[in-house]
């Protein structure tokens, strides 16, 4: 009985191994086969190349510096004085 269920416990995790190995080597080739049609209908596309969006100017500091140093201070005693 033990040996029953061992052996099919095997065969069902050959049996899932075997499924995920078909269907990623069945995935691969359709993606090489996808990837030689569009080279073959679209030979001479030009290559992508990475674009940096520009980064917007720098706010300069306002006088509310002041007032949010006094806000962040008040936040930070207010936490620690919870614990």
């Amino acid at each position: 009985m033990q040996e029953n269920l061992l052996n099919e416990g095997l065969e069902l995790m050959l049996f899932g191994m075997g499924t995920v190995f078909v269907f990623l080597t069945v995935l691969v080739l359709v993606t090489m086969l996808m990837s030689a049609i569009v080279q073959r209908f679209f030979p001479d596309a030009p290559e992508q190349t990475l674009t940096t969006t520009p980064r917007p100017a720098p706010v300069p500091a306002s006088n509310n510096d002041e007032q949010l140093l006094a806000v962040i201070t008040a936040a930070v005693h207010k936490f620690r004085s919870r614990k």
